[in-house]
Parts: structure tokens; sequence; C-alpha cells
């Protein structure tokens, strides 16, 4: 039996739309065969993190494209948009899950990209949290393998006891990612707030943020 207040965790939302039959498929295609519940977390964790390329150049803001269904439409997304399919999915099999959101300092992001933002800060960076062994435990099912080893990081693996949220180092030793500021987590994307933190990190992009084109494109 779940705990008091676990029940809004598992609920269909507007941008964590677990009743959408898409995302149920899904959900039912990557976990089939698995019996324990660890076991389809594990799946969904490799499909979301593999089967979508991790793409920071193209961002979509309208309200239906940042829908956990709408990405699976998709062979590519950004943080918000995989963590938020994983939660979603999560959801869908019975497991508690919700969202988390940080600014983060990428140490080796490509020259291109901080070029585009003028900073090496990427703003509401997301994560989900998922509720396992009777504990919140944080996911990143973000950055690609094949991502990873051209960045020469090691790809983050689903570990079901602990927190794997962030590669710290890169497999020579220097720093790779920090946290700088946590907003907290969420039972859905905090879309409103999402909006206003862009506008006031990126102020020189506000016109593509506004319009909820592609921020980035290449």
């Amino acid at each position: 039996m779940l705990k008091e207040g676990l029940n809004k965790y598992l609920k269909s939302a507007e941008f964590i739309n677990a009743d959408h039959p898409d995302v149920q498929q899904f959900a039912k295609d990557v976990t089939f065969g698995a019996k324990k519940d660890v076991e389809k977390v594990k799946y969904l964790y490799y499909a979301v993190r593999d089967g979508f390329r991790y793409d920071p150049y193209r961002l979509h803001f309208s309200k239906e494209d940042m829908k956990a269904s709408s990405l699976l439409k998709r062979d590519y997304g950004y943080c918000v948009e995989k963590s938020c399919l994983f939660a979603t999915a999560c959801r869908v099999i019975g497991i508690p899950a919700r969202l988390g959101f940080a600014n983060v300092r990428n140490h080796i992001g490509t020259a291109k990209l901080e070029a585009i933002l003028n900073t090496d800060i990427l703003v509401f960076h997301g994560y989900a949290e998922i509720y396992l062994h009777d504990k919140w435990i944080k996911v990143t099912p973000v950055f690609n393998r094949e991502l990873c080893e051209k960045l020469n990081v090691k790809p983050l693996e689903f570990n079901p006891d602990d927190d794997s949220i962030f590669q710290e180092y890169n497999e020579n030793g220097g720093k790779f990612m920090e946290y700088l500021h946590q907003y907290g987590h969420f039972a859905d994307i905090p879309y409103q707030l999402f909006m206003d933190e862009l506008l006031k990190h990126y102020p020189h992009l506000a016109v593509q943020i506004q319009e909820r084109n592609l921020l980035l494109i290449k």
C-alpha cells in the first residue's frame, strides 16, 4: 500500500500525460517480459536514455510539444522532454514519479552551445525522481551512450538504490558538470516557471522563447 501523499505522483497530468494511449503502449512494449518493478523501471530508463538522442539545439516550447506523448513522435529530445517521458512511463506501470529541475554548469559543453547561450550555465535542467524501495531516488535518463562516449564521459547507469543524477567528472578526471541551483520537485512540468527562468537567464533569446519556437537551431 502506498504511503499517503504518493497518489498524486501516479496520476496523469497535462505534460505527464500517463493516460495517453501512445505512452501506455510505449510503457507496455518496453517492459514486456519484466516481472519485477525494478526491472521494468530499468528497461524504461535505458529505452528513454538511448532511444532518444539528446539534442540541446532543437528545443520545443509549446505546451503540446512538451507533453510526454509528443516525444514519441521524434527520435531526439532535451533533458526536460526525456525526463518527462520517463516519469510518465513510470506512472503508467504504477511507479510514483515526479520531476526535478536545476541550473547546472557544463564544464565541457560545446563551444557552439555556449556561444549561443552566452554562458556555460544550462537553466532548468530536468531530471526525474521515482519512488522505489520505499524512498525517492533521482535519475537522469538524458545523455545517451553515444553522446557520452563522444564527450569522454561515462554514461549514467540506472541505480535502483541511490541517486544517479549527473557526471561530475569525465573519464580523465576533469570536472564535467556541477549543480548550481535546485528548483525542487514537481508533480508536473511547472510551465510558467520554466518560461520565466529561460527569459531571465537568456534575455537575448527572448523572441524565440516567447514565440515557443525552436530556441537553438543548428
